[in-house]
């Protein structure tokens, strides 16, 4: 008889409480580090609160992987009580999450971690997966190989409004970002091979960038229907929102189109007013 299966995710795979119970998927979190204070990613410190610790005090946060004694912990929750694990991290390319997870897993018996080459809900796209394979009775191997070969079709990609989280957290030169600040550009951030690239340059007020972004993004894709994810970092007014959430569905004939808030993970390299459109293709 086979064991239950446990998919788990990393907290930068911006899941909603609401999709963590439908799946049945389980998260541990990052760490973030502000000045001498530290915080567990989305139970200690939300975005909100991390926007105003840097406003009032000009600290950029700094995020760190769990430690491989935490990893052995959280697994051995699940396969202590005779369970297989399926585990997904961040890109390896961005983060030591997936090495401490693989050391642990060594250690623990049963368990499958998976480098998923992405961030945010790019992530959640291949644990939703999971759980379903896993719902519809596939062993824990025939899952990992099925997500392992739908890697290459998520698509993963968000547009910054500002790029002085991205300055100061070392990830662009101060010169780039003065002058795309003056010019009023917007970056549109993507996942290739694992590793964030700027792929287009928007002009223009936000508001309208999501928009021609989105509208970039969908054109021409067939889009698988059952999952696709609106992911921002906060203060994007809600109507903005919804009015972009049926533009998704107007373009991808996909009736349930999810909204995320990011952690804090993603929030402290890009900011608040970042916005990705995130989906599989067919």
């Amino acid at each position: 008889m086979s064991k239950p299966i446990v998919i788990t995710t990393d907290s930068t795979a911006d899941l909603s409480q609401e999709l963590k119970e439908r799946y049945g998927i389980k998260t541990i979190p990052l760490i973030v580090n502000i000045g001498e204070d530290s915080y567990y990613d989305g139970i200690d410190i939300k975005p909100d609160e991390l926007y105003k610790l840097y406003r009032e005090k000009g600290l950029l946060p700094k995020t760190s992987a769990p430690s491989i004694d935490e990893m052995i912990d959280f697994f051995k929750e699940f396969t202590d009580q005779g369970c297989e694990v399926i585990h997904f991290d961040i890109s390896s390319e961005l983060s030591n999450s997936f090495n401490a997870a693989s050391y642990a897993a060594g250690l623990t018996e049963g368990v499958y971690p998976i480098d998923s080459r992405m961030l945010s809900t790019g992530i959640a796209l291949l644990a939703i997966e999971a759980a379903e394979c896993r719902d519809k009775g596939m062993s824990a191997k025939e899952i990992v190989e099925h997500v392992e070969a739908l890697k290459e079709k998520v698509s993963t990609s968000f547009v910054v409004d500002t790029l002085e989280f991205l300055w100061k957290g070392g990830r662009c030169s101060g010169v780039t970002a003065f002058g795309a600040n003056l010019m009023k550009i917007k970056p549109q951030l993507e996942l290739i091979d694992g590793k964030i690239e700027v792929t287009k340059k928007f002009r223009g007020k936000i508001e309208r960038v999501y928009r021609k972004y989105i509208e970039e993004q969908l054109e021409g894709k067939k889009v698988r229907p059952g999952h696709v994810f609106i992911t921002e970092s906060g203060e994007i007014e809600p109507a903005v929102i919804e009015e972009l959430m049926q533009l998704v569905k107007e373009k991808t004939g996909c009736s349930e189109v999810h909204h995320t808030e990011a952690g804090c993970t993603v929030c402290s390299h890009c900011g608040p007013k970042t916005l990705g459109v995130l989906f599989i293709e067919e």
